[in-house]
């Protein structure tokens, strides 16, 4: 019998780096496929790393849970990715630290959780996040950014108080996603629309994906997408609560955008709605003539937010 092997057998070759990128533009060329490439930011050429005048440090940051509520919840991994940027162009100029660590929660881990994170109790078993090290990149960051700062901040900051003290932004919010046509928010959809894919779920990962994503322009304004971050962050905006407004003009607020608390959060039990402070004279004029009937609008309660605040237990 022949040693050769029948050719239909042979192992597939693997393609070196130019050959893979021969054949991905060949292939993307055809308008047939749609290849997604690994994010790489070690790699990354969007990445200018050109030094500027002025640079600030941004932290990308993301955290696995044991659930979804705080405190009774805990973090059980924390990724953190550091870069540095102009705060005058938004130009992200290169990834200067990373760190990935675990927690042990102390009890075992839902079936969920192991399944949506691929953590397991073996994994946590005896870890313990570095606080040094945690607290050292967080002094020197001048922005927080996550893809639900809503909820990762709440975590973050109830296990490093440190991260109460700085501002933040997030790009699941901030950025106005239905505007730009897209359909779905999550990070991994919003990636592959860009052409990338991480392996989800894991903080780091999910981490340098916010800063992949970061890198981009927005599909339909063409505007780089961390300047507009960084334009929308840097508002004061108002909370607006219409506090016992009538019943029967809770489908004319859900229309324009309130939404409904009960106030377990420690916020009043009304329709809110967060918009830029310089809208707030229109939208009492619209609440005070279509909500409370040309009535008294002094239940109505504000409160303004900066980054410092947004997204916090406290804001």
């Amino acid at each position: 019998m022949s040693r050769r092997r029948a050719a239909g057998n042979e192992a597939p070759r693997i393609l070196n780096h130019l050959e893979a990128e021969i054949a991905f533009t060949a292939l993307k060329a055809t308008g047939n496929y749609k290849i997604l490439r690994r994010l790489d930011l070690d790699n990354d050429q969007r990445l200018s790393r050109r030094r500027t005048g002025e640079q600030l440090l941004g932290i990308c940051l993301d955290t696995e849970t044991t659930g979804f509520e705080s405190p009774q919840d805990t973090i059980i991994e924390l990724g953190l990715v550091a870069f540095t940027y102009d705060p005058g162009s938004g130009e992200i100029i290169e990834v200067v630290d990373r760190y990935s660590g675990c927690e042990d929660p102390g009890a075992p881990l839902s079936e969920e959780v192991k399944l949506v994170t691929g953590i397991t109790d073996e994994l946590l078993r005896g870890e313990r996040l570095d606080d040094a090290r945690v607290e050292e990149m967080a002094r020197k960051a001048d922005l927080i950014i996550a893809h639900n700062a809503g909820f990762d901040r709440k975590f973050v900051e109830a296990r490093f108080p440190i991260f109460a003290e700085l501002p933040w932004a997030c790009t699941l919010v901030q950025i106005n996603w239905q505007q730009e046509l897209i359909s779905s928010r999550t990070l991994e959809y919003l990636l592959f629309r860009y052409g990338y894919f991480i392996d989800a779920h894991r903080a780091v990962n999910d981490a340098e994906g916010v800063l992949g994503l970061l890198l981009e322009q927005l599909p339909r304004s063409k505007t780089p997408l961390f300047r507009e971050l960084l334009e929308r962050s840097g508002e004061t905006t108002a909370r607006i609560s219409a506090v016992n407004a009538p019943f029967d003009k809770k489908d004319l607020l859900k229309g324009r955008g309130y939404r409904w608390s009960d106030g377990s959060n420690g916020k009043p039990k009304s329709w809110w709605i967060e918009i830029r402070e310089s809208a707030v004279d229109e939208e009492m004029a619209f609440l005070g003539g279509e909500i409370y009937n040309r009535g008294n609008v002094s239940a109505v309660d504000i409160v303004k937010i900066s980054a410092l605040d947004r997204f916090s237990v406290r804001g």
